[in-house]
């Protein structure tokens, strides 16, 4: 394989260089707005769901499908592709990722049944998976000299695009016409306008052999790496199991429990859990990471207690109050995971390490998901709420534990 170096931009404030490449500042923040895009895309269908639901006549349990197909693609495609472009390079993979993300915007856009639905999330989460990781890297490529913005990007997009992609989808459901169509045509423009910002974004990592071996399904951490990323697992999972039960049941528990059938209120309910995870993401840039992940175990508990209180008493104003709280937790856990693998992997290593740290994030998001789904069938929501909230509230426990004994052994 031929070895090609990345472009070198002149400094400057220009747009672009002699070649009609984006400046790395502008290509830095379009890398940003594509990761904003990918995240709401991955929400916008959860306000849909009771549409769907209400339109088809399928059970709760369909719902879970639908919510799985998409995270075990996801997850497949960071198995199987999240370390590619080390070696192809990031726009060959990300102009894939956004070509693919377009068939499934089409394939929404046209769908009339399940079996239409479940392929389109496939292949969102196929493209999402392996734009990730690929995204992740390219940041920190752009801004070699400062990994903890990129690391501070990698946090805010992501979670910032949930919040943006559910409000945003939930607006458009209640107050826009033809609620399963108009949301998937915006997304669609979006993307194309994504496909032609990276056909004029510079190549940042260079050609290597290995392209083909770096397919096989594996996932691993440097040994040098391994005491500071395994230190994360548990704040990781405790986070993104949150998300998995407000993006999967959110909706559903707003309508089922609290009687708020309103669409937009179905987004709001995960809106108000990652902006504020966004919000926090970015006033907690400059603490310390110890400090930061302490912050998230605690706001995970203490807000998914509170929310389950609320629940409990019918209160609709607690459970709010303790999903801001919660979103805080999730927010700090972002900055604090995404920021460390930012600060300590090598270029060679980026996009293999985030997709090690995505994995376990969709595999805690989305099997507590998938297994809640069924038993809201067959036991009841409310039941199935409560037992959900409680996992989430133990796991947050045990990262405060975990952070705890972590920074017992550094200071000896």
């Amino acid at each position: 394989m031929i070895e090609t170096a990345p472009i070198e931009l002149p400094p400057g404030p220009e747009l672009r260089d002699r070649l009609g490449r984006l400046s790395p500042a502008i290509a830095f923040a379009v890398t940003a707005g594509i990761l904003v895009l990918f995240a709401a895309a991955a929400s916008a269908p959860t306000p849909l769901y009771v549409v769907y639901q209400k339109e088809w006549g399928f059970p709760t349990s369909t719902l879970t499908v639908i919510f799985a197909v998409y995270v075990l693609g996801l997850i497949g495609s960071l198995l199987v592709l999240g370390g590619l472009s080390d070696h192809v390079g990031r726009r060959p993979v990300l102009a894939a990722a956004i070509a693919l993300e377009g068939a499934a915007f089409v394939l929404f856009f046209i769908a009339g049944g399940v079996t239409v639905l479940v392929i389109a999330r496939i292949f969102q989460g196929i493209a999402t998976g392996a734009a990730f990781s690929t995204l992740g890297a390219t940041l920190v490529d752009l801004n070699p000299k400062s990994p903890g913005r990129a690391g501070l990007v990698n946090s805010v997009a992501p979670i910032s695009g949930l919040a943006v992609g559910a409000i945003g989808c939930g607006a458009l459901v209640q107050l826009g016409p033809a609620p399963t169509h108009l949301v998937f045509a915006v997304l669609l423009a979006g993307a194309v306008i994504a496909g032609v910002a990276v056909g004029r974004m510079p190549e940042t990592s260079a050609r290597r052999p290995g392209a083909i071996a770096s397919l096989k399904p594996m996932l691993g951490i440097p040994a040098r790496l391994r005491p500071d990323v395994l230190a994360l697992v548990p704040i990781i999972v405790a986070s993104w199991a949150l998300g998995g039960l407000y993006l999967s049941l959110g909706p559903s528990v707003a309508a089922g429990l609290f009687g708020l059938s309103n669409h937009l209120i179905g987004g709001l309910v995960v809106t108000l859990l990652c902006g504020a995870g966004a919000v926090t993401a970015f006033i907690l840039r400059s603490w310390r990471t110890s400090s930061v992940l302490g912050i998230s175990a605690v706001s995970i508990s203490a807000g998914t207690a509170m929310t389950l209180v609320g629940v409990e008493v019918h209160a609709v104003g607690l459970a709010g109050i303790g999903t801001v709280v919660a979103g805080i937790g999730f927010g700090a856990s972002a900055l604090a995971s995404f920021g460390t693998l930012a600060r300590i992997a090598s270029p060679a290593e980026r996009s293999e390490l985030f997709a090690f740290a995505l994995v376990i994030a969709y595999v805690a998001f989305s099997l507590p998901a998938v297994v809640a789904g069924y038993a809201a069938t067959s036991v009841g929501l409310h039941a199935t709420t409560v037992v959900y909230s409680l996992g989430v509230i133990t796991f947050g426990l045990i990262a405060l534990a975990a952070q705890g004994i972590r920074t017992s052994r550094l200071a000896l």
